[in-house]
């Protein structure tokens, strides 16, 4: 891999992604192992045109970042916020006699290697070092078995990177032209974005039917239960399942009777004081099999459902206990077990549950090989070959939970079936059938420790379980009450983040690896937002995806995308070159580049930015500089109006567009006065949800005084009180006895919230922002912050002896740190949040440069440290900024396009 040098002497240098990760490590290696963090990616394709290098810059391609016609050879940038990372690692790389590249072991961790390998060009020998687990032995034994870079997987991950960008970088520009200004396409995102608007048009396309049914409560020797009716006069009775899901409608063929209320509400008169006779009695015993260990993508899926927690909250907490030695790799599709896991996992149902739980034989999970599956370790489990009780780690809050998730499917896949009991009963009444069922386990095996749906397991046995009295045919039964019971049919659910992630992996959609920012991207981009946990699609999604499959049909095409996963695949095992693929996918008539080329020509824009939805013909909906809006004719001239962004395109009906429309040309109707001013108090409906507003606009007052409503509100439950209340914040609350400053309430982007000097609280739900009190808030200051803003400290260890500063113990992204002024240093190696004292953490921020005091005579920092300190001060303070023009202006560069015009909020 590189000369070896004559040094035989010297620290052997460790590198690995993130600084967690280098601290775990750290502990299970001597004093002769440096390790370092390269902070993930080194380098990249350039991302704006000023990471193009000068001597390139004038070149066609260098704006793609990739030369086409050249091998499609990538243009590989060092970005500035890495170039401290490069120096460190080479600066390291002067003193060390081995390198260890510990990245990851998949296809992303290896390219992470080879581009080390690249810019560091290590004089030394060098290692690749790989471990599915942080855990001593799992290190130790990584230091043993070295092996050299798998070039197979580097070609395989630069070939998807160079794809990606071919596919964003051609299509987006087209949509910019035809669209708006900074779309982007993607070659998976567009893919999912189809899914989930494909879903909204079957919402549109669904017209509800309603049916009814009969419920009787029953009993027999004091045990009550329930029964419904399944069939009169020897006609079965329709249920939701004879209905089309797509449709809403009755499937046709279906010889069923559909009940209406009037026919309902008789057959429960009339049955109610008949002789209610049991006919046919069934016992069924049942097995339950527990679900494999979790891999990547249904790791993601059980989050979301079990703890709330979206497909990138996941991955980056399991990031966490994956770099801090609690679990193993979470990137990964296959459900195998190692002999240490199965082993541990046994040791652990024998003490906690007892042998009766235990399966004979150990269960084994063969590696499960999905379409598009990356390079597969084991499953997610707990590290180590002893498996550590949740309780006993430590961890707290989502790392606790998630852990726990992983232990308990861990445990639950080597545990016995539970057995169950399944009873069903038909009982007659007249011309009426009746069923009941009931469910009994007999014994819950597997379900002690791990129960889908809940995370009390004890509590959700006794719910899942629905006992019938012993029945037997021709015993009669009581009726104690007869009711009908109204149904709708249920238009098809929009996608949730957990079955997004399925469907994508049952069709072979992208990677399970990269489903979390697929899916954290179409969110950030405005295409989807979430309602719930429901992903329901903006206009601005329905549009493109229209566009994209009406001209570009094979790029959001589930089976071609498909195909092209198995091509990268195929890179990654060595029989596909991927030259020759990128060529084959990109050049020639049929290519990428002819296709976007050719089609652009035929794409009207007015056309293109313009749809309609099924059933409101009258109506069309737009997408503009301003957002999404609607128009229609009246009297012969095109009216518009504004579409709130929080209105999903399957529930705009007739009647709401008919509002927003007359609303715009005749104004709202007043809900009266202020007695103050004496100007009309408006309910209005705007781009960002409705909003009071006080007065009309006029030349003189383009913008009058407005207030949205607060979550949960709607507009037909504001009167002129509220609406006065809503117009008269934010409200003086009272003064502060420590500052003498006004504590004030308010509503924002975020919600309700008191505010005291700039230190802001959001006012929890079921308290009204109209009747929080000066004590109340004053009590809601005195709690640490939560959520956004200023972090809370974990602790607090007390003033700096030179500069008073206070110093405080922070959770970062890294992990626990201390702060002193505008110096950040980690905690000791072996120290907690609890644990470390000021003697400590005063020495670790002296070590990285004393504090500026507050009062004379206090030590200077060495240059050196003082002039990295304001680089970081600078690049902290830059950060935002440059993230925000990477957004529209840089990208704008990067795709060669010469003006950006910038969105206005406009309500």
């Amino acid at each position: 891999m590189a000369k070896k040098s004559d040094a035989t002497d010297g620290i052997k240098l460790v590198i690995v992604e993130s600084p967690t990760k280098a601290k775990t490590i750290r502990k299970f290696l001597g004093r002769d192992y440096v390790v370092e963090s390269c902070m993930g990616h080194i380098r990249d394709l350039p991302q704006s045109a000023k990471d193009i290098p000068e001597k390139v810059k004038k070149e066609k391609w260098a704006q793609l970042g990739v030369n086409v016609d050249k091998n499609f050879e990538p243009l590989y940038c060092v970005p500035k916020d890495k170039t401290k990372v490069v120096k460190n690692l080479k600066d390291k790389l002067e003193e060390a006699s081995e390198l260890y590249l510990a990245t990851d072991e998949d296809r992303e961790g290896e390219s992470i290697s080879w581009h080390l390998l690249e810019v560091l060009k290590p004089k030394v020998p060098t290692k690749r070092m790989v471990f599915h687990e942080i855990t001593k032995d799992a290190i130790q034994k990584a230091l043993k078995d070295t092996r050299e870079i798998d070039f197979n997987l580097v070609r395989a991950q630069e070939a998807r990177r160079v794809l990606d960008r071919l596919v964003g970088y051609t299509i987006s520009p087209l949509l910019w032209k035809k669209v708006a200004y900074g779309l982007s396409a993607g070659r998976v995102q567009s893919v999912a974005v189809r899914l989930i608007v494909e879903r909204e048009l079957e919402r549109v396309r669904f017209k509800k039917s309603s049916y009814w049914g009969v419920l009787a409560e029953l009993s027999k020797d004091g045990v009550s239960f329930e029964s419904r009716l399944q069939q009169y006069k020897n006609q079965r009775v329709a249920t939701g399942k004879d209905f089309d899901g797509l449709t809403g409608q009755l499937t046709a063929g279906k010889d069923v009777l559909v009940l209406d209320e009037k026919t309902a509400g008789k057959l429960s008169m009339d049955l109610k004081s008949g002789n209610w006779q049991v006919t046919d009695v069934e016992e069924k015993p049942t097995f339950r099999k527990p679900a494999p260990p979790f891999i990547t993508s249904t790791l993601q899926q059980e989050s979301n459902r079990k703890l709330g927690l979206s497909s990138r909250e996941t991955m980056q907490v399991a990031q966490k206990l994956y770099e801090q030695g609690f679990i193993t790799y979470m990137r990964t599709d296959s459900t195998f077990l190692s002999n240490e896991a199965i082993t541990a996992s046994r040791d652990c149902i024998e003490s906690k549950y007892g042998k009766e739980y235990l399966t004979p034989q150990p269960r084994n999970y063969a590696a499960k090989k999905v379409k598009g599956a990356q390079e597969a370790h084991e499953a997610i489990r707990p590290a180590g070959n002893q498996f550590m009780d949740p309780d006993e780690t430590g961890l707290t809050g989502t790392q606790f939970r998630l852990y726990d998730l992983i232990w308990k499917r861990t445990i639950a896949s080597q545990m016995v079936d539970a057995r169950q009991k399944q009873v069903s009963a038909k009982i007659t009444v007249g011309d009426a059938l009746f069923g009941a069922s009931g469910m009994t386990i007999e014994f819950p095996g597997f379900l002690r420790a791990y129960v889908e749906g809940s995370d009390d397991p004890e509590a959700d046995l006794a719910e899942r379980e629905v006992r019938l009295p012993a029945l037997k045919v021709k015993d009669g039964v009581k009726c104690a009450k007869l009711d009908p019971t109204s149904h709708e049919t249920k238009p098809p659910a929009r996608y949730t983040e957990a079955s997004l992630v399925q469907t994508m992996e049952k069709e072979g959609i992208g990677r399970p690896s990269t489903y979390a920012s697929v899916i954290g991207t179409i969110i950030d981009r405005g295409y989807v937002r979430k309602n719930g946990t429901a992903l329901v699609p903006t206009f601005t999604a329905m549009i493109v995806s229209k566009l994209l499959s009406q001209y570009l049909s094979q790029y959001v095409d589930l089976g071609f995308t498909s195909e092209m996963e198995q091509s990268l695949d195929n890179i990654a095992d060595g029989e596909l070159d991927w030259e020759s693929y990128l060529a084959s996918v990109y050049k020639g008539p049929k290519g990428l580049r002819a296709m976007v080329d050719n089609q652009g020509d035929k794409i009207d824009p007015n056309e293109a930015r313009t749809m309609t939805l099924e059933g409101m013909d009258k109506y069309k909906f737009h997408v503009g500089r301003y957002g999404a809006y609607v128009t229609t004719q009246r009297d012969g001239e095109d009216v518009s109006a504004s579409l709130p962004d929080n209105e999903s395109p399957a529930d705009i009906t007739p009647e709401i567009a008919e509002k927003l429309i007359d609303q715009k040309i005749n104004g709202a109707d007043s809900l009266g006065n202020d007695p103050e001013t004496d100007l009309p108090v408006y309910v209005l409906n705007g781009r960002y949800g409705p909003y009071v507003q006080l007065g009309d606009v006029t030349p003189e007052d383009d913008k009058p005084k407005r207030a949205s409503l607060p979550p949960g509100t709607q507009p037909e439950q504001v009167d002129l009180a509220m609406a006065l209340s809503l117009l008269s914040l934010p409200k003086t609350l009272g003064t502060h006895p420590g500052t003498g400053k006004e504590i004030k309430a308010g509503l924002g982007r975020f919600g309700p919230f008191v505010v005291h000097d700039g230190d802001y609280r959001s006012i929890p739900k079921g308290e009204s922002i109209f009747n929080i009190t000066f004590e109340k808030a004053m009590e809601m200051l005195a709690q640490p912050k939560k959520g956004r803003g200023r972090a809370a400290p974990l602790k607090e260890l007390g003033a700096h002896p030179d500069s008073g500063d206070a110093i405080q113990v922070f959770n970062g992204p890294y992990g626990p740190y201390i702060k002193c002024g505008k110096i950040n240093a980690s905690l000791p190696e072996g120290a907690t949040p609890d644990t470390v004292t000021l003697e400590q953490a005063v020495a670790l921020i002296n070590e990285k440069g004393p504090a500026k005091g507050k009062g004379k005579g206090k030590a200077k920092a060495a240059p050196k440290a003082k002039a990295a300190k304001a680089d970081g001060e600078k690049a902290a303070a830059k950060k935002p900024a440059l993230k925000k023009a990477a957004s529209a202006k840089e990208k704008a560069e990067a795709l060669g396009v010469k003006k950006v015009v910038t969105r206005k909020a406009k309500k």
